[in-house]
């Protein structure tokens, strides 16, 4: 077989040359390429594109002067004056003096014909004894308004308890149980009492609960706004019935 290769040619001294030229050619290409760009346009987008220079115009400030009117001339005078001479005569009014001299008469009026004037005194309804002002005072009650209306009240229900026949619940034949006896009266503006009411299981109950309440001592009148008032007062008396 015959040999292509030169014997004669020594390849192996250029290979490094070669090796460098083949370097220098890569670096070279990759270097150009990276330098090239490729932009895309599109024609269609840009066509409808208008650029218009915004005009910035320059627009003065103004300022608005009023202008001031001058006051108009006063009226010319008149070229002759005439004087007038008022020819009325005005009369004076004379007012008389009130005061009296020691001259003048005095005309004394005899008292039996001065009317005398008797004014009607307001007499108020009864308050109720809830909303009174002043409370009726018992007798022997002191301290203030909360004090002196507690203590009538306990006086009031101790008198009754005291004085009440309670015999009478065995004696009217009643069915065992507790019974109530509900009086209504008046504390009147003198302090007496009076316009007493009762109502209860019986007549004679009734009789002498309205007994009891009318041997209440006369007491101190209320008062309402510094008035002496009557009063209205409910007391309920309660009895037990016992077989």
């Amino acid at each position: 077989m015959e040999v292509k290769k030169n014997p004669k040619a020594k390849l192996e001294n250029y290979s490094g040359l070669f090796l460098q030229l083949g370097l220098a050619l890569s670096l070279l290409i990759v270097y150009v390429s990276i330098q090239h760009r490729v932009y895309e346009r599109s024609v269609s987008d840009l066509a409808g594109l208008i650029i218009e220079e915004q005009i910035v115009e320059d627009i003065p400030i103004t300022e608005r002067i009023e202008q001031i009117k001058p006051p108009p001339p006063p009226p010319p005078a008149p070229e002759v004056i005439e004087v007038v001479t008022d020819e009325a005569e005005v009369e004076e009014t004379m007012l008389e003096s009130t005061e009296i001299d020691q001259d003048d008469k005095v005309e004394v009026v005899d008292i039996d014909q001065v009317e005398e004037v008797v004014e009607e005194e307001v007499v108020l309804d009864d308050v109720p004894f809830a909303i009174i002002e002043d409370a009726p005072i018992f007798p022997g009650c002191k301290g203030n308004k909360a004090a002196l209306k507690k203590c009538l009240q306990e006086k009031i229900m101790g008198h009754v308890g005291k004085n009440f026949d309670t015999n009478l619940t065995n004696e009217l034949g009643l069915e065992a149980g507790k019974k109530r006896v509900i009086v209504l009266f008046s504390i009147d503006r003198n302090g007496n009492i009076s316009k007493v009411q009762a109502r209860g299981p019986h007549a004679r109950l009734e009789k002498e609960a309205i007994r009891v309440v009318n041997s209440l001592p006369k007491m101190i009148p209320a008062k309402q706004r510094g008035i002496p008032v009557g009063v209205k007062y409910t007391l309920p008396i309660t009895l037990e019935v016992r077989i």
